[in-house]
């Protein structure tokens, strides 16, 4: 929850007015249990989602954004059938694992990475994004963690929110 493509999401966010929360995965930081392997994290997430959706007011959405490893768990959420009316997939490790699994994504979903990116292939991420129906956003010269690109990335990220959040008002986001 305190890597910089994390927080960096979470700032912008924030900035347009839109309630986040941030966490960590069952043992990662100070986090308790062990890492299940991607289907134990999905729990994570829905338990997030559903903490957060209690504080919100009572017709308040909640958006689902996650990186890497948490982009793929996301997908997996809304493969198996999580209402999640906006997404955010952040540099997936589609290099590592794919996203075959995940038949539809609401809109608007937002696919990003950069052009040298270790872990998210380019044309893996565009392939995924032509079969989804969503044209994926891709930052020249970024790697895997938006070393010097995160500037860019928050640009793609408060397109995704406005469009989103700010168009169909009241939403929020759970990032």
């Amino acid at each position: 929850m305190d890597n910089p493509v994390v927080v960096r999401t979470a700032e912008v966010a924030q900035g347009l007015g839109v309630a986040t929360l941030r966490f960590n995965f069952r043992g990662v930081g100070g986090s308790t249990g062990k890492h299940g392997g991607g289907e134990a994290e999905q729990d994570d997430i829905l338990a997030a989602l559903a903490a957060l959706a209690e504080r919100l007011p009572p017709r308040g959405a909640v958006g689902l954004a996650g990186y890497s490893f948490g982009a793929w768990v996301s997908a997996g959420v809304v493969a198996a059938g999580a209402a999640v009316p906006a997404l955010a997939l952040l540099a997936p490790p589609l290099g590592m694992r794919d996203l075959d699994f995940l038949a539809r994504v609401p809109d608007p979903t937002l696919l990003v990475a950069g052009t040298r990116d270790q872990y998210c292939p380019v044309e893996a991420l565009r392939e995924v994004g032509r079969r989804l129906g969503t044209e994926p956003e891709i930052i020249e010269g970024a790697e895997h963690f938006f070393f010097g690109k995160l500037y860019p990335l928050g640009e793609s990220v408060e397109r995704w929110l406005r469009r989103w959040a700010l168009e169909h008002p009241p939403h929020h986001a759970d990032l």
